[in-house]
């Protein structure tokens, strides 16, 4: 399972994004693994939607589904900055993602190899394979950058 460098730059362009525009710097593409094409982009919008569901990874879920006027993602792959949270894990299962690529680890929220490690519990219907750990050096000290910010 070798993650594409190039679509995992496009997810952090989008995180740079959500940065520019005061929202937490997360995020995610989704990629046809077989027609090597990105379905979706998104990056969180929680404040401007004033959603809290409003995450990168659901953001760009609905998209792909959307477009593809599908409800299941199989064959496609989750690009992502941050490791999701249990929520975005949630998403990520019932979509049925085969795999999920992603940036920093998240000590305090992340769910797929932290805290509630989604993905490894045997109640998960859906079970995506999934490696982290990317550009995790950048990816952790745009998020980090954010956060200093806000505490100023």
């Amino acid at each position: 399972m070798t993650p594409n460098e190039t679509i995992l730059k496009i997810a952090y362009q989008y995180a740079l994004k959500a940065f520019q525009k005061d929202e937490v710097p997360v995020g995610a593409v989704i990629y046809h693994t077989k027609t090597k094409k990105i379905i979706a982009c998104a990056h969180n919008q929680t404040e401007a939607k004033k959603n809290p569901l409003a995450h990168a990874e659901v953001l760009v879920i609905q998209k792909a589904c959307k477009k593809l006027k599908v409800k299941r993602l199989n064959g496609y792959s989750l690009f992502v900055t941050l490791e999701p949270c249990v929520m975005c894990a949630g998403a990520i299962s019932w979509a049925r993602l085969d795999n999920v690529f992603f940036g920093a680890f998240d000590q305090k929220t992340g769910a797929v190899l932290q805290g509630a490690r989604v993905f490894s519990h045997s109640q998960t219907h859906h079970k995506p394979n999934f490696q982290g750990g990317f550009d995790e050096e950048k990816n952790s000290q745009i998020l980090t950058q954010f956060f200093k910010q806000k505490r100023i």
